[in-house]
């Protein structure tokens, strides 16, 4: 069983159009979209909710009111200035638990906090595992890691042969915690400098996790001077470009329709998305 994360320096370089295509021409395999704070995969693979599941994230701080004594202990210990007039806010809490070891009167409480969902889901083209973090929550790193584990299980249960993960777009937690362990990283650029620049820095998280990098280059035509950059700089770095796809109005005809590309059009863009595949499954 391997494992491709598809990533991008940033986002809308068309990661997640790739990743459906790959879903689309090999079928069978377990799918995973790592992108749990704006997740959009399923909006190409239109899944069928199988199992819901809540995401617990670090836990908040809480004042029992009746019995806090207004001391000040804990406005005067609490280093993320969470607490105001003895209320905890649970945006700002960290839940270190300081303020509950400080406490005189034992009025802070732990209290477990809802950070999310994920889910396992089908779609035609195999089971997808995905999420989705509240606005606000932290812990994405750990949401991804959930998201991970579970298809790997389900991977191993069914036997399939490959998972296919969407990742975040850029190099935080959630990446990191998308690509250690993986078995290739695919990363979808464009010819921008904002691109270019981001590229340079995801090839070098890969490069730190000794995860073996291919690069695609997608919309190459629209500035093929920087497209040039990008493959003289991957090829100084020792790493292959696997294909070069143009720019073509069906893709975003495509994600209009909610499918994709490879579904929708039999042009220039299917086969090269094609050609990418091959590479891809050839790396491994």
């Amino acid at each position: 069983m391997r494992e491709i994360v598809v990533l991008s320096g940033k986002g809308g370089t068309g990661k997640t159009v790739v990743l459906a295509s790959f879903a689309a021409l090999a079928p069978g395999n377990v799918l995973c979209d790592c992108d749990v704070d704006a997740a959009n995969l399923h909006l190409l693979l239109r899944p069928t909710l199988r199992e819901p599941h809540d995401f617990w994230a670090r836990p908040v701080a809480a004042i029992d009111q009746e019995t806090c004594s207004r001391c000040g202990l804990c406005l005067d210990v609490c280093r993320f200035d969470a607490i105001h007039e003895f209320e905890v806010d649970p945006l700002s809490c960290e839940g270190c638990g300081f303020c509950l070891q400080i406490c005189p009167e034992r009025a802070v409480t732990l209290r477990d906090n809802l950070g999310g969902h994920w889910y396992v889901s089908d779609t035609r083209y195999g089971p997808l595992v995905h999420a989705c973090l509240d606005p606000g929550q932290e812990n994405s790193g750990k949401l991804v890691a959930v998201v991970r584990q579970k298809a790997r299980a389900i991977a191993k249960g069914e036997g399939a042969r490959y998972i296919l993960s969407d990742g975040p777009p850029g190099i935080g937690c959630p990446v990191i915690s998308s690509l250690s362990g993986a078995s290739l990283a695919l990363i979808v650029t464009e010819p921008s400098l904002s691109a270019i620049h981001d590229l340079e820095r995801v090839l070098a998280v890969c490069h730190h996790f000794r995860v073996v990098a291919l690069v695609c280059i997608n919309k190459y035509d629209l500035d093929e001077g920087n497209s040039r950059h990008i493959e003289d700089h991957c090829r100084r770095a020792g790493i292959d470009v696997g294909v070069r796809i143009p720019f073509d109005t069906v893709v975003s005809d495509a994600i209009t329709q909610g499918v994709p590309v490879v579904d929708f059009s039999d042009g220039v863009v299917l086969q090269r998305m094609e050609e990418l595949w091959k590479v891809v499954a050839a790396r491994l």
